[in-house]
């Protein structure tokens, strides 16, 4: 019998009790609060996130032609044109924009040196700078904002759902009256 054997025969092994606390408490690890890595949105960037855009950032510098078809964001220096067609453009706060601009909308927190042709509105923020001239249905000019140049206010282009729809009886029309906007109102009065 080895040394170690008889140990074991003598005294049996005594249960092992839980494991005691420490006599120096740990304190709790504290997690840092986590971080998104994403990129702070502007509230001038439009909400509706199932369309794409485009973003040109403050470190960018563009000569050329600029055609896209998703909104753009343009932070940076462009020279040269802009063409959205059917779209929205923004020039941030940091953007210089010295071309002629062509979009559906286009709000200005920047400097534009340039025409803008905006098929449905314009806007000119606060601290903004707009030198060229306006073409456009509608215009938004906040105070403190620059602008220098004219403007021409067109009629936005009628639906071509209407144009398509079948012409309705004729009935006696009402005189035409004006609304707020301009446009004519024609009421039907049936008997």
């Amino acid at each position: 019998m080895s040394i170690f054997t008889k140990r074991q025969e003598e005294a049996p092994p005594a249960p092992r009790p839980a494991a005691a606390p420490p006599s120096n408490p740990i304190e709790p690890k504290k997690e840092a609060t986590p971080l998104s890595s994403t990129p702070f949105k502007t509230p001038e960037q439009p909400p509706d996130s199932t369309r794409g855009q485009a973003s040109i950032g403050k470190a960018v510098k563009i000569n050329g032609q600029i055609y896209s078809k998703e909104d753009l964001y343009v932070d940076g220096d462009v020279e040269g044109t802009i063409e959205l067609q059917e779209h929205r453009l923004t020039v941030g706060p940091n953007g210089k924009v010295h071309s002629s601009v062509k979009a559906r909308e286009v709000v200005v927190l920047g400097n534009i040196q340039g025409n803008v042709d905006a098929s449905d509105k314009l806007e000119i923020r606060k601290d903004a700078r707009l030198v060229g001239d306006i073409k456009t249905a509608r215009i938004i000019i906040e105070d403190g904002a620059y602008f220098k140049g004219s403007i021409d206010i067109v009629k936005p282009e009628p639906a071509k759902s209407a144009a398509s729809s079948p012409p309705r009886p004729q009935s006696a029309p009402a005189p035409a009256a004006a609304n707020s906007q301009g446009a004519a109102v024609v009421a039907e009065v049936k008997r």
